[in-house]
This record gives structure tokens, C-alpha cells and sequence, in this order.
């Protein structure tokens, strides 16, 4: 197998070892049972904050590690191998739950969110998505308006992972502040902590995968937060939302990168030593070439996030390489979650199987922080295209 270390430090190849023992001894042997009781495990998120993963890209002037977006790119592929769900808890705790607060934030309100989100005490969440505003989040229908120094929050939100947990603090929601008459509506961002009378967090979704995952729809009537609540400038909401979007698909593509990575690994040890006609299935050439083809998707999409994070925190360009990066690690992931399960055969068709629910959860990677098309539709715009 590929072992290119890709210029990682000493520092972040111990990092990544670290969580790659924790996914295997901690995460891994718990992973079904609780996909099966479809319930997030707060032990194990506590314990990935007894290990500073949610603080990693984050000063330590703020609590944070004091390391960079590498290293939580690398801590979220590590879990991804082994549970999905786990890994998208840490990447949109971080990257939606805490990221926005920490680059748009006021002091007073870093001073009062950050210590608990960025020890994992307390998980955050980012309310964007609605029925009908996703992809084009001009379409929000969610209003704020201003009365007396409050703002009155009314609409609804959904697929919002990290908003029903136990321990969910705060969720910043995107709200329509406005129309300044240039045909695009000025939206901003609130923290509304959570407990707000008027917030109501619906039943969790019977999603197909990441059963771990936490994920709700939120309804806001009448929710009243003081002014100070507002996250950033009035009317910059869209913009601070790209900026974490686009970071955000980084951290995505490393997770997707993971799920290629797990399935590989689970379809290389099945493969040598599952037998059929007196040898194992491995020595076939088929299913040699099948896992040649699934270590190289996963090595291409190591290569992309990787490629994309440097320029990150090199403080680059990376808009168009996190598109890239995002579109090849998840369908990187879709492919070799297809292939694995195959190598399987029966076995690969079982929920204990992690294969199997690698193909299950796999799906959404296409889908989260941008789909397929809008990645394309940014690739295409950077070659000067209209599409």
C-alpha cells in the first residue's frame, strides 16, 4: 500500500496515529451498536474532546490546541475509516458548530461559546438548510426582524446535524434581515442558544445512513435573541456562510477520503482470507484488480484534501481545490463502498458489516456541504464557463 507521509510533520503523523488507535479501539468495536440503536454516543464525543479533537485548528488562547486545518482534516479521515458518523460529529462540530463564531464572532461572544465547544464539552450547529433553500441559500424564507433591541426569529430549518444532541449549546441560524433592492435578499446570522422558548427541535430524521449522526429539523416561532446575538455584520451572513462552506468541504473530503480508506482496508483483509476453490479470492486476478483500482480512488482523494488544505492554511486561494477535492474523495468513497460490498458478496450486504454501512452512508457524501453539481458548477465557472 501507498505510505507517502506528504510532507506531514512528525507532530501530525503522531496526531493522525493517535486517532487512528482511538477509531480502532474505541469507536470501531461500538460502531454497530449504536448505528443499530441510531443514538450519538456522548461517551465517545467526550472522550474525543479528552483528546482535543474539536480544539485542534484552534488557538490556545481560546482553548484550542494551537494546531492547524490539516490536523483536523487528518483526525476526521482517521475516524472516517471505521464510522462516519462519528467523523462528520467532529468535522460539523467544528467546521459549522464552532468555526463561524470563532472567525465572525464578537469577543464577548467567543468569550461565552468557545471554552465548551472547543473542548467537546458542548457541540454547536449551523442552521442553513431549508425546504427549499440549500444549494441556492437566496431562497431562504427564515426572516429576523429588529424590534426594540430584539430580534424576532420566525421560519424553519432542516437536515441540521448536531442541533438534538444532549449537549448542543448554540446554533447559528441564517435568517432574512432585509431587502436592500438589488434583487438578492441580505441575510444574517443569529446564535440562538439552545432551550430558546420558541426554538423546537423536530424528531430525528430515519435517514438511511450516518445513524449515529445527529441530525433535526428546527421550526423557530417567535424566538427572541438580544441584538448582541447577531453573528458578524448585518447583511454578511451569505458571505461568512461561503467562507465556512469552503472550508467545510475540505474537512468533507477528508472524511470521504476515510470511508475509501476503511473500505479498502476491509476488503484487503476479507479478500486474503476468504477462500473459493482451494485459494483466496484475492489471488484472483478480478478482485486484485478491483482493490488496485480502490487504492488508487483513495490515494487520489488523500492527495486532493490534502492539496486543498495546505493552501488553506498557507492562507491561499483554495476555493476551486476544495471543489475538487470534495468531488473526487465522494465519489472515491461511493465507488469503493460499491466495490467493497461486492468483495463481500453476502457478508458485504449485513449492517454489523462496517462495508456495508459504508455503502449506506457513502451516498450523502455526494450530497452534504454541496453536491456533486454545485461542485461542478464551481469548477466550471473557475475555467471562465457559464454553467
Amino acid at each position: 500500500m501507498i505510505t507517502e507521509t506528504h510532507g506531514l510533520t512528525d507532530e501530525q503523523l503522531k496526531l493522525a496515529a493517535t486517532v487512528r488507535d482511538f477509531a480502532d479501539e474505541v469507536v470501531a468495536p461500538a460502531a454497530y451498536q449504536y448505528d443499530t440503536e441510531r443514538r450519538l454516543p456522548i461517551e465517545i464525543i467526550r472522550q474525543m474532546g479528552d483528546l482535543g479533537l474539536f480544539g485542534l485548528p484552534f488557538p490556545v488562547e481560546v482553548g484550542g490546541q494551537g494546531k492547524d486545518y490539516v490536523s483536523l482534516c487528518l483526525a476526521v479521515e482517521a475516524l472516517a475509516r471505521v464510522d462516519q458518523s462519528i467523523a462528520v460529529t467532529l468535522e460539523a462540530g467544528v467546521g459549522l458548530g464552532v468555526m463561524p463564531i470563532y472567525r465572525h464572532g464578537t469577543e464577548a461572544q467567543r468569550e461565552r461559546w468557545l471554552p465548551d465547544l472547543v473542548s467537546g464539552r458542548a457541540l454547536g450547529a449551523f442552521g442553513l438548510t431549508e425546504a427549499e433553500a440549500g444549494s441556492d441559500a437566496g431562497a431562504t424564507r427564515t426572516t429576523a426582524r429588529l424590534e426594540d433591541g430584539t430580534w424576532v426569529i420566525d421560519g424553519s430549518k432542516q437536515f441540521i446535524t448536531n442541533s438534538g444532541t444532549p449537549i448542543t449549546s448554540v446554533i447559528t441560524i441564517t435568517a432574512v434581515t432585509g431587502d436592500p433592492g438589488t434583487g438578492r435578499k441580505e441575510l444574517s446570522s443569529f446564535l440562538v442558544p439552545a432551550g430558546t422558548p420558541g426554538l423546537a427541535v423536530g424528531p430525528d430524521y430515519d435517514k438511511v445512513g450516518w445513524h449515529t449522526s445527529d441530525t433535526h429539523p428546527l421550526t423557530l416561532t417567535g424566538v427572541r435573541v438580544p441584538d448582541e446575538n447577531l453573528l458578524g455584520e448585518r447583511g454578511r451572513g451569505y458571505a461568512n456562510f461561503l467562507h465556512v462552506l469552503d472550508e467545510g468541504r475540505v474537512a468533507f473530503a477528508a472524511l470521504a477520503s476515510g470511508a475509501a480508506q476503511g473500505c479498502l482496508e476491509e476488503a484487503l483483509r476479507y479478500a486474503g482470507t476468504r477462500t473459493v476453490f482451494g485459494s483466496s479470492i484475492g489471488s484472483h486476478q478480478h478482485v486484485a484488480f478491483m482493490l488496485a483500482r480502490m487504492e488508487a480512488r483513495a490515494h487520489s482523494a488523500r492527495l486532493c484534501w490534502f492539496d486543498a488544505a495546505q493552501k488553506l492554511v498557507h492562507g491561499e486561494p483554495f476555493k476551486a481545490e476544495a471543489s475538487v477535492a470534495k468531488l473526487v474523495a465522494s465519489e472515491a468513497a461511493m465507488a469503493n463502498a460499491r466495490d467493497a460490498a461486492q468483495i463481500f458478496g453476502g457478508y458485504g450486504f449485513l449492517n454489523e458489516n462496517p462495508v456495508a454501512r459504508h455503502y449506506r452512508d457513502a451516498k450523502v457524501l455526494e450530497i452534504g456541504e454541496g453536491t456533486t453539481e454545485v461542485q461542478l458548477m464551481i469548477l466550471a465557472r473557475d475555467l471562465g464557463l457559464t454553467a
